[in-house]
């Protein structure tokens, strides 16, 4: 019993080090995510683009709103999440989330969603896994390719022709701001029809992304 145990955690230890190096070339064939929403949403609308196909408003607008300090954390914005920590525990219930575009990236292609200690404690080691290995491009690559951004849309390929019929490389910088804007619940928010939450975000988004370089 012991050795099938031990050849089982093995074999699951390989089993991951090959998909983290599959990672590093090519976008995953399917994400837990994509799978439930798949089964709630009867659709799968992706199109997986090429880093430099993304073009740079839709990189900025993400990166402004979800992680400004993408490009120099190691994976971690230890700030903020303590921000998080103290606003949630003085709310008594999770109304803010402290993590960073590598941590999402790690929860989207290797996990699932949902707050429990075990998966939050594997998107660490995953985490800081594909910060040593993959590099912020394409860590970045993988997030803009996976995130769900619509009712069984995801990735800004197919948000972008689901929103605004054209390619992402084409999305104005109001476009790629009102994208990114709805990136907290995009299963209930839609850039179409903004709330007045959702157009003072969208304000403030346009103005952040003057603040992004892109490296």
């Amino acid at each position: 019993m012991w050795k099938l145990v031990k050849k089982l955690f093995l074999f699951l230890i390989l089993a991951n080090i090959l998909f983290v190096i599959f990672g590093i070339f090519f976008n995953p064939p399917i994400t837990f995510t994509q799978i439930g929403g798949l089964v709630k949403y009867g659709k799968l609308q992706r199109d997986y683009i090429s880093y430099d196909d993304m073009g740079g408003n839709i990189k900025k607008a993400v990166i402004a709103s979800e992680d400004q300090l993408f490009f120099t954390h190691n994976g971690f914005d230890y700030k903020q999440i303590e921000k998080a920590m103290k606003k949630n525990d003085k709310k008594g219930k999770v109304v803010r989330g402290g993590s960073t575009i590598s941590q999402q990236t790690a929860k989207n292609v290797f996990l699932w969603q949902g707050r429990s200690w075990i998966r939050k404690g594997l998107e660490v080691i995953y985490t800081f896994i594909i910060e040593k290995i993959w590099g912020k491009d394409v860590i970045l690559e993988r997030y803009l390719n996976s995130i769900e951004m619509g009712q069984g849309v995801f990735g800004i390929e197919a948000a972008s022709q689901y929103y605004y019929n054209k390619p992402a490389k084409d999305l104005t910088k109001s476009e790629a701001a009102w994208i990114a804007t709805v990136l907290p619940n995009p299963k209930k928010y839609d850039p179409k029809n903004p709330t007045p939450y959702l157009r003072k975000k969208h304000g403030w988004i346009m103005r952040q992304m003057n603040n992004i370089v892109l490296k």
